[in-house]
């Protein structure tokens, strides 16, 4: 049987622009998730297809380097991935088969509480209802039915957001919970501390005023993938997802070239194809002059969210957390209660900056060992900061792991940090520091990144959009990339591939 990342033979296509001079080429623009994605497909559809790259090296946001000595390396964007588990796309493509071990912590995510209390997500989703107390059969009756539906629920969160949910029993299931966990109902949905700590950690991966619909959405994906297919790290950093989709390209006739910056998109237009794995404002800097001016009011008009701050540490021990099950998870959300989280998040959505930022720390070592030796351990962290906000954000940073993890400065051995505007210059598509390449509102998820029943296609005759500003949005899932070459192999060459479903171990 083919693989459903194999394109078929479909109706004859219309004929193409005359401006291109081969049916059978492409062209991509960026290589992020997205951009290798989307070239994998059409490379195996049997184009020749030509990757750009501006940066030294492949990978966008999927980058790991040795920041502070040779035998240490660190994850530069992102580091846990939650979303290339349950992806359609990286299950069809099989990581596994491609070397790639994705390493799940058995503590998916957690969250730190005054006085030494700690909420936990486990992967076993009763010790989770266990640890929550009073909330625990709260948070059970949240998740069950979630994990019940996850293959529905995540093939409607990482689709193209166009169509309703083809399952009634999802959509009865979701909507309520949307309204109870992202509207001010959310304040009243559980009685202790912990179960609300818990679920508003995950709302703040909207980077955005909360609570709201749409971070209520997320944490509702988030959170149920926590007792599934969990939160893992790939082994020996994100780069090897990077490196395994730059192989399959490349076994497919593919090319990248890095160090290559497109400032115009006339130079890459003899490809018949074109996708960019570029945000609405890079891609007006290369195509602007060429697009009508009500689409490009359109992209101008898309609104960026909030930024993050980074700083990355190399640490002499382990973090000496108050908790010690903390050590255990690979993801920790410091912010304080449910309270503290809505309101500093909807500060920081406002431009106002705080002296207790919400912070999520990534700790590679807790699910990949091999990642640290003695003395000598990677760790991450970023503060979510106002967007463009230029402040050095690694003294909140330190200061909000210290209030749980006393002596945590005494185990720095070397730091260096990236504010909002040096996140940009590091990769353009994160304007003013928004790692998620757009305010994720309920508005710019269904329209995102402007109103367009197929959201890949520009007015440009064979050039597509496929970063993380178009559908489903930001995370490391590869369906942008995916969704917009599958609309771009049916309509300039008649070529059907047919929708991913998603993964049954979900």
């Amino acid at each position: 049987m083919r693989s459903p990342l194999t394109s078929r033979p479909g109706p004859a296509s219309r004929p193409g622009p005359t401006s291109c001079r081969s049916d059978g080429t492409a062209a991509v623009i960026g290589s992020g998730p997205n951009g290798l994605a989307a070239a994998v497909v059409l490379a195996r559809a049997g184009l020749q297809v030509t990757v750009y790259e501006a940066a030294g090296e492949f990978g966008g946001g999927l980058r790991t380097v040795p920041l502070f000595e040779p035998d240490t390396v660190h994850d530069i964007c992102s580091a846990g991935h939650p979303m290339a588990a349950a992806s359609p796309f990286f299950h069809t493509f099989d990581l596994p088969a491609h070397g790639v071990r994705l390493l799940t912590p058995e503590l998916s995510y957690a969250h730190p509480l005054a006085g030494g209390r700690a909420a936990l997500a486990w992967r076993d989703l009763a010790a989770t209802a266990t640890g929550l107390g009073v909330d625990g059969p709260a948070w059970t009756r949240l998740m069950t039915p979630l994990m019940e539906h996850s293959r529905e629920l995540v093939g409607l969160m990482l689709s193209d957001l166009r169509r309703p949910p083809a399952d009634l029993a999802l959509a009865l299931l979701l909507a309520p919970r949307m309204l109870r966990h992202g509207t001010p109902l959310a304040r009243l949905q559980f009685r202790g501390e912990q179960a609300g700590a818990l679920l508003s950690g995950v709302a703040a991966h909207a980077f955005g005023r909360l609570p709201s619909l749409t971070g209520g959405a997320i944490a509702l994906l988030l959170g149920h993938l926590a007792h599934t297919s969990g939160w893992p790290v790939p082994e020996g950093g994100s780069a090897a997802i990077a490196r395994a989709l730059a192989d399959d390209l490349t076994t497919h006739g593919g090319k990248i070239h890095t160090g290559v910056r497109i400032d115009d998109l006339r130079e890459v237009r003899p490809a018949r194809i074109v996708l960019a794995d570029l945000g609405p404002r890079e891609f007006l800097r290369v195509a602007g002059p060429d697009l009508p001016p009500r689409y490009a009011a359109a992209l101008s008009a898309f609104r960026y969210g909030p930024a993050a701050a980074k700083t990355d540490f190399l640490l002499s021990e382990r973090v000496p957390w108050t908790h010690p099950d903390l050590a255990r998870a690979g993801t920790v959300h410091i912010g304080g209660t449910r309270a503290e989280v809505f309101a500093q998040e909807t500060r920081n959505a406002r431009g106002l900056a705080s002296e207790r930022p919400f912070v999520l720390v990534m700790d590679p070592v807790a699910a990949d060992p091999g990642r640290g030796r003695p003395g000598r351990y990677p760790l991450w962290a970023y503060a979510h900061v106002p967007h463009g906000s230029p402040a050095d954000a690694s003294a909140e940073i330190i200061a909000g792991i210290e209030r749980h993890a006393p002596g945590f400065r005494d185990t720095i051995t070397a730091q260096r940090s990236l504010s909002a505007p040096q996140l940009e210059a590091y990769n353009a598509n994160y304007t003013g520091g928004d790692i998620g390449a757009g305010a994720v509102t309920m508005r710019q998820s269904l329209m995102r990144p402007v109103p367009r029943w197929d959201p890949y296609r520009t007015p440009l005759p064979g050039v597509y959009l496929c970063s993380a500003s178009t559908p489903p949005g930001p995370g490391v899932h590869g369906m942008s990339g995916y969704l917009a070459a599958r609309s771009a192999l049916r309509r300039e060459l008649g070529i059907r591939i047919p929708r991913l479903p998603a993964p049954s171990s979900v």
